[in-house]
């Protein structure tokens, strides 16, 4: 939430610096995510009376002698259409800084430093400024969006720094407020919590407003009394349309909101003021002169301010006059109703509105306003009484209407009256672990407008209505530490503690240790949501009975694109590779370590499984299927065990260039190259590989000890082997093959793959190179020889293949 310095200073005497008071905000519990200096790029900017002004000939140029004052007086060459001799205007002295402009003079390119130049043959020493050079606008400073020079007051003082004529000597607090704080999500709100860290009074906004006896007979009726227990409409007449006053289009500029008009302008300062939205009808365009809020009826419809259809179902809540929908309630008003230049007469409208229920048509509905945001964080009665009140003491401050007589209010009795709790002052004490002086505790909580009192162990307090966060003893004590200093509780150890050495379980450090793995082999983590759409589930071709396809369903997603829990990590990794191909990067490693939700029925009518997953992509042209097998190898690496591949089918991957991954017999993920349907149907200019492991599977081998093997005594023996194979026979297969023929195999290379006319239709060529490592003793020829027969004769039993001639 932003709050201006100066808007703040209204309520409160600030006597600390911004930064000091950014400290204190923080220590009572409100973080300032970003103090804002208003001014911050400008510097060296001084008042300049321009004593003399002389056109340069064949130009739009003119020669100024400019007085700065104590600083001296400098010859400028301007090419503003209004400077005049006799006026004021910032002047940028030499090593200023202001915003450069791109050509249109409205557009800001930067900061630029202010330097000694020649124009036509003619030395200028500085320049004279227009509002955007400043980082002004018409809202912010009058005259500022004219393609000229700020023209200053003619009381400027000459020489004197610009900054503070121009209101550019504020700053802004970026305050990040709390869920169960909306009472402070206004000006006012942030004032009342800055007064009682400072040890000041509140002063309260003016509220005060004549009444005339104008009457109409008008009638407000809330039929959904459980969505808007307290509806307020005050009927203003002979209303006067135009621009608000300055400080208040400033006011609203520093908080981010455009002026409009006075009396929309009002709504929206009493918005950011006392965090009540409010609205503003024309009052000629309400018919039947009632007021009507239900909820709506099936289909429907209504146009609202920003010229949007929606169709609407009785979720909503909808505010109508006697025939139409003039507005969406607590979210944004009719186009049918608007505020126009020729509007004579309003009706107000301040209201609470059950946050539930704006926050989810705001959704269902895909509008959302400065209103609905600030309804869905909650609004208090209290508020919406009080903010009627000072929006019609703004409409006779500003002499833009005139204020009935007739107000309509319609609520269901709630109290906006404070509230009497009575709390344990030991039990306060006692959630504290500290002994806070009673004088203390009485300063704080009258501080903060809680008016205690103390009666032995009996603390009694008056909760105002906007305060609906305070419950019991532990609200109190949170409200008295955050006050008195968190500095004051002392760390200690309860009496049965003892100090413990923390670190990661099992399962943290084989994951940060697969996670290291493969960025050492050149791979990127990601994240994606845990959610997805079926239409993930479509681009990957899985058949109706999929065992993805028995996804969770969300009851209230935000969009049908994260309207499923995810099945699979492949999706989104594919996705993924698609978005950074289309941004040019055409090469790349990514993985992804996450959970899948696997229901074990649907509906559900226990949790889901969670199952860790890894999910790897790799795509560029130097990229194959092996790169991602090498990265399967090194997840294997990584746990110590040993991963097997067999040829496999899935219905998003190449057909043959696809494997299921095992470890010890037991199947664990996949890998294989994307298919080019779907690498054409994502635009994918160059190749696309995904893996996907089952973690959760891999979990018995977590921690696994890998076992020294000390090198071996003697030297070691090599033999290489040509094999001719059927063509169906996998590299695998005569791997272990070659393995479990002889103990004394430690490696095995496939290094050539051959296939021609002579070696027949359905066979192939295959040579591995194999290594023996000796054990106990020395191999001798006849040893080895020995070994070559017997893997040998294995093969040609089981898999029927022989030496190639």
């Amino acid at each position: 939430m932003l709050a201006p310095l100066s808007w703040l200073k209204d309520y409160v005497d600030i006597d600390v610096t911004p930064k000091e008071l950014e400290e204190k905000l923080f220590s009572c519990g409100f973080e300032v995510e970003e103090l804002i200096e208003v001014g911050k790029d400008i510097s060296n900017v001084v008042v300049g009376l321009v004593e003399s002004c002389e056109p340069i000939p064949d130009t739009h140029l003119s020669l100024c002698q400019v007085n700065a004052g104590e600083h001296g007086t400098f010859q400028i060459c301007c090419g503003a259409d209004n400077v005049r001799a006799g006026g004021k205007y910032p002047l940028a002295l030499v090593g200023a800084t202001v915003y450069a402009t791109a050509k249109d003079h409205v557009t800001i390119e930067g900061v630029m430093t202010i330097k000694k130049g020649k124009l036509r043959g003619y030395e200028s020493y500085g320049m004279l400024c227009s509002g955007t050079e400043l980082g002004l606008n018409e809202d912010l400073y009058p005259g500022a969006g004219y393609n000229g020079l700020l023209v200053l007051p003619e009381d400027a003082k000459v020489g004197a720094d610009v900054k503070p004529i121009l209101g550019m000597d504020d700053w802004i607090f970026d305050i990040a407020i709390t869920a169960n704080r909306p009472d402070c999500q206004s000006i006012y709100g942030i004032a009342r919590e800055v007064a009682a860290v400072l040890g000041k009074e509140c002063r309260e906004p003016a509220l005060d407003y004549t009444e005339t006896a104008v009457k109409k007979d008008f009638k407000v009726e809330v039929a959904a009394k459980d969505l808007c227990p307290r509806y307020i409409a005050h009927y203003v007449h002979d209303v006067t349309i135009g621009e608000s006053p300055a400080w208040m289009r400033r006011r609203l500029a520093l908080v981010g909101i455009n002026s409009i008009s006075n009396m929309v302008d009002i709504t929206n300062y009493v918005l950011k003021e006392l965090g009540q939205p409010m609205h503003a009808f024309d009052y000629a365009y309400l018919e039947g002169d009632q007021i009507n809020v239900r909820r709506a009826n099936e289909g429907e419809r209504i146009v609202t301010l920003d010229e949007k259809e929606f169709t609407l179902n009785s979720s909503n809540l909808v505010i109508c006059d006697g025939v139409k929908p003039v507005a969406l309630a607590g979210i944004m008003g009719g186009l049918n109703s608007e505020i126009k230049d020729t509007t004579t007469e309003v009706m107000f409208e301040s209201a609470k509105f059950a946050r539930d229920n704006i926050r989810k048509s705001s959704r269902a509905l895909g509008q959302s306003s400065d209103s609905s945001a600030m309804y869905a964080k909650g609004v208090y009665e209290y508020t919406t009484v009080m903010a009627m009140k000072r929006a019609l003491h703004l409409v006779e401050e500003l002499g833009c209407g005139k204020v009935s007589s007739t107000q309509l209010e319609v609520s269901t009795g709630n109290s906006i009256e404070p509230k009497e709790m009575k709390v344990s002052v030991k039990r306060v004490n006692g959630v504290l672990g500290i002994e806070v002086p009673e004088e203390d505790m009485l300063r704080i909580l009258s501080a903060l407008q809680f008016a205690p009192s103390i009666d032995g162990d009996e603390l009694t307090l008056q909760i105002p209505a906007y305060r609906e966060d305070m419950d019991s003893y532990p609200d109190v004590a949170e409200e008295v530490i955050r006050m008195y200093g968190y500095e004051h509780v002392i760390p200690t150890f309860m009496p049965t503690a003892k100090v413990t050495l923390g670190g990661l379980n099992l399962k943290q450090k084989t994951e940060l240790k697969i996670k290291r793995a493969l960025c050492a082999a050149g791979a990127y983590e990601g994240v994606h949501y845990s959610f997805f759409s079926p239409s993930d589930l479509d681009l990957l071709r899985l058949p109706e009975d999929a065992p993805e396809r028995k996804a969770i369903k969300l009851i209230n997603p935000i969009n049908v694109d994260l309207s499923l829990m995810r099945t699979t990590l492949a999706s989104e990794m594919l996705y993924a590779i698609s978005r950074n191909q289309k941004k040019g990067i055409l090469e790349g490693r990514i993985f992804e370590l996450g959970n899948v939700f696997i229901p074990k029925a649907l509906p559900l009518t226990e949790y889901p499984d969670e199952r860790e997953t890894l999910c790897a992509g790799v795509f560029g042209e130097k990229e194959s299927f092996y790169t991602l097998k090498g990265l399967a190898e090194t997840v294997a690496d990584a746990l110590n065990v040993s991963f097997t591949y067999e040829a496999a089918e899935r219905t998003f991957l190449h057909p043959y260039q696809t494997a299921e991954i095992f470890c010890e017999g037991e199947r664990v993920g996949y890998l294989g190259k994307l298919s080019y349907e779907i690498q054409d149907e994502l635009d994918m200019r160059v190749p696309a590989y995904v893996m996907e492991i089952d973690l959760a599977a891999l979990k018995k081998w977590y921690g696994k000890e890998q076992i020294f093997t000390p090198l071996p005594k003697f030297a070691e023996e090599k033999r290489d082997f040509a094999f001719v194979v059927d063509k169906n026979i996998t590299c695998a297969q005569i791997e272990n093959g070659i393995r479990e023929a002889c103990k004394y195999v430690t490696d095995v290379n496939l290094f050539d793959v051959y296939e021609g006319i002579q070696l027949g239709p359905d066979k192939k060529s295959m040579a591995f190179s194999v290594v023996f490592t000796p054990q106990e003793e020395e191999l001798t020829g006849e040893m080895v020889e020995g070994f070559v027969k017997k893997i040998l004769k294995h093969l040609e039993a089981t898999l029927d293949i022989r030496l190639r001639a």
